[in-house]
């Protein structure tokens, strides 16, 4: 055996014999065959009438004996065939490779692994009858012989099954049981709403404001309604759509609109459905809901299934420890939150730089090594609906289809293969405004296949939208009021619109009318951003101080804001404010640059200057929060947003602990003097332009104390000046360039393309498609 091996590697000679088997394993079987010998045997022996060895020869003249006999003999020849298995090479390999291997190679050529199972089954089921009938054989004196126990095996299955005995441990066990299943089946019940096609109402057109969004969802519903469209092509149904964004913007809105639309069922889960006490009923509640989603989709062609604020249905990553406070994110997550192309423009290697100044672990091909303690899984967390809940979900959006029906599992036990499953089609739409905390295997394509965000509308849609609840009631609004107000209503979403039209109709019957005017509005926007005014009133010089204060504010804003329009200006108090004055934003942007947050710094110093220039060089506390807010744009000029005269960005600070540091204050810590050189410089420049619009400044606080709340439009008219007056005189910046000057760089850029293609060999197809384009 030395010299077989010699040259061989442990793992080959290991291979080379059968593997060496247990003791326990080896004996096992000759020790329960001896046990049920012993005790036939001993059951029988009866001295002095019958003696031990009569015992025995009785036994093993039986059939029982001789079968079980055999099966003793035939055990111990396995084992030592085993034993030798293990010892020498030669003997295992002909064993292995020509007896049994052959036989496998000669049954995988001639049949099919199909026609295999059924045999084996076939055979397996021979053998339990041929125990049964020698059992029955043994133990029943009613039958003589196997066969006869074979041909009375209704008649003795029966009588075994209906015996009082059996028949009361049978009732038994199902009282136990079923009060399980009672329990079970009444927690599992509730949580989903089915509303059939003909009870919804909603259709496309009663969502407004959103017009993108259901340009892309009316794609995907087009499949659903002509599904073999696709199918023939190869291609496959999109299973779910997942709507995110702020509330109130009309997600579930949508996905009723959906249902309408397509003349499906719409069924309704409930944000808490699987959230119980005991573990294993939101695997059934999950279970039982695609039961009904399939028999739905059978019957009607299709059915849509909408989750409403997904996010209860937890994450999977909450179990591992994933997302804790402290813990390093996933690049991803971390890059989610910067403009700029999300670091792609970076090199690999400038990437993770980047992303370890943020505490950010970089994204790794080869798992983490995991010691035997980070393999435990400690309690407390079951993420969502409980542990088990979202993992049935998973399967059941987009698991193994499986044949299911009675008739299917009697072609099964018949050895008959099942009928295919039928195609569900099933529309899941699942809508959350924190899609961060959906697990990624629910987002995968294949469950989730579209992913719309459902944001704020913009000025078109909030004017669609506007109009659609205004058209519900009597009001006196004109179009270019409905425009205007559109304008001055920025990230408010259709909930929220929806809610100012019906404020408006409560302060014009409040008043004893039935039809909205533009005070209506105007007052109800003012109660909804503010809240009602507190029942408080000034002594007479603190109103005239808060007139001058918020006054000054209201002057450096609409002389400074050539692209913000001023909504409201109080010296009513809500809460802790004193009174205010309310900018809005005139266009839909999205950057801002540091002329605009120049004049911010100007607005907030307004009231400090305002103050010291009509009170003899004295101010109030009340500056407090001009002051801070003036200092942490300051500060974040000149150390994040790269408008000072240093390139470095104390955004990429930590602290001591590890942690990204407050850019704001670094940048104060370390260049305090050029942030209070800005600051003073402005305030100077908001001094001169209060100076020289006193009367202004006046005028505008008296009218203040008068009527407390006024609007930008009487602000306008007080002041007898167009808004942003003084940026448009003395523009600079971006502020010089307005939408006509940049068209014409545009086309002048164009215009120097096109003359080029001109000259170019490709100089008619460069121009050409220049004009096509």
């Amino acid at each position: 055996m030395a010299r077989e091996h010699e040259g061989l590697s442990p793992d080959r000679i290991r291979r080379s014999t059968r593997r060496p088997a247990d003791t326990w394993d080896r004996i096992k079987f000759l020790i329960l065959l001896g046990v049920v010998v012993v005790g036939v045997v001993g059951n029988t022996v009866n001295p002095p009438f019958v003696t031990l060895s009569e015992a025995l020869a009785d036994f093993f003249g039986s059939t029982l004996g001789r079968v079980l006999g055999a099966l003793f003999v035939l055990e111990a020849v396995r084992q030592l065939h085993y034993l030798v298995s293990e010892r020498v090479a030669a003997y295992h390999r002909f064993w292995q490779e020509s007896v049994f291997g052959r036989f496998n190679r000669f049954a995988q050529t001639r049949f099919s692994p199909w026609t295999r199972f059924r045999v084996a089954r076939f055979l397996r089921w021979g053998v339990y009858v041929v125990v049964y009938a020698y059992v029955a054989d043994y133990f029943m004196d009613s039958v003589a012989s196997p066969w006869e126990a074979l041909v009375n095996a209704p008649r003795i299955i029966a009588g075994v099954v209906f015996s009082p005995v059996v028949l009361q441990g049978i009732a038994i066990l199902l009282f136990v049981v079923m009060q399980f299943v009672a329990i079970f089946w009444f927690l599992s019940r509730g949580g989903t709403d089915i509303v059939m096609p003909e009870e919804i109402e909603t259709r496309f057109s009663d969502v407004w404001g959103q017009d993108h969004v259901l340009r892309l969802i009316r794609e995907n519903i087009a499949f659903l309604e002509k599904p073999d469209e696709i199918e023939k092509k190869g291609g496959y149904i999109p299973g779910g759509i997942l709507l995110w964004g702020p509330p109130g913007t009309g997600k579930t809105l949508m996905a009723e609109a959906i249902a309408g639309e397509t003349g499906r069922p719409f069924v309704f889960v409930e944000p808490g459905a699987f959230m119980n006490m005991f573990f294993g009923v939101g695997i059934l509640k999950v279970k039982s809901l695609y039961r009904k989603l399939r028999k739905l989709s059978l019957r009607h062609g299709g059915v849509i299934v909408f989750f409403d604020e997904a996010d209860a249905l937890g994450s999977r990553g909450a179990l591992t420890g994933l997302g804790m406070p402290g813990a390093a994110q996933p690049a991803a997550a971390a890059v989610a939150g910067f403009e700029c192309n999300g670091f792609s423009y970076l090199s690999p290697q400038g990437r993770e730089a980047v992303l370890a100044t943020l505490g950010v672990e970089p994204a790794s091909e080869e798992p983490p090594v995991r010691s035997w303690k980070d393999r435990i899984i400690m309690g407390a967390g079951m993420g969502g609906g409980g542990m088990g809940t979202l993992q049935a979900l998973l399967t059941e959006m987009n698991g193994l289809t499986k044949p299911r029906g009675l008739m299917n599992k009697i072609r099964k036990i018949l050895g008959l293969k099942p009928k295919p499953p039928p195609k569900y089609r099933i529309l899941h739409i699942m809508a959350t405004n924190m899609p961060n905390a959906l697990d990624e295997a629910l987002l995968r394509p294949g469950r989730i296949d579209r992913i719309y965000k459902v944001g704020y509308p913009s000025k078109d849609g909030r004017k669609a939208t506007l109009e659609g609840y205004l058209a519900k009631v009597r009001h006196e609004l004109t179009e270019e009021q409905i425009d205007r107000l559109a304008t001055v209503t920025p990230y408010y979403s259709g909930a929220k619109i929806k809610d100012l039209v019906n404020e408006a109709l409560i302060q014009a019957i409040r008043d004893g009318r039935d039809t909205i005017t533009w005070d209506d509005v105007w007052k109800a926007k003012a109660l909804k951003e503010l809240g009602p005014p507190e029942d408080a009133e000034y002594i007479q010089r603190e109103r005239h101080a808060v007139a001058i204060h918020e006054a000054s504010h209201a002057v450096v804003a609409h002389l400074m804001r050539r692209h913000m329009a001023i909504d409201l200006v109080t010296i009513e108090r809500h809460g802790d404010t004193g009174g205010m004055v309310k900018n809005l934003l005139s266009e839909d942007r999205f950057t801002q640059w540091k002329s605009e947050y120049e004049t911010d710094i100007m607005v907030s110093l307004a009231s400090l200057a305002g103050e010291r220039m009509f009170f003899g060089d004295d101010n109030s506390s009340g500056v407090t929060g001009d002051l801070r807010s003036a200092t942490a744009v300051a500060a974040l000029m000149e150390g994040t947003w790269g408008m000072g005269d240093q390139l470095v960005s104390m955004a990429v600070g930590q602290t001591a602990l590890g942690q990204q540091a407050n850019p704001a204050a670094m940048a104060l810590e370390r260049r305090r003097d050029a942030i209070d050189a800005r600051l003073r410089e402005l305030y100077e420049k908001t001094w001169a332009l209060l100076d020289e619009h006193r009367d202004q400044v006046l005028k505008l606080a008296a009218v203040l104390e008068e009527r407390k709340t006024i609007s930008g439009d009487d602000v306008t008219e007080i002041l007898g000046i167009p808004p942003g007056e003084r940026t448009m005189r003395e523009a600079k910046g971006w502020l010089a360039v307005d939408d006509e000057t940049a068209e014409e760089r545009r086309l002048a850029a164009l215009r120097s393309l096109s003359a080029t293609d001109e000259v170019s060999p490709n100089g008619e197809e460069g121009a050409r498609d220049q004009a096509e384009g």
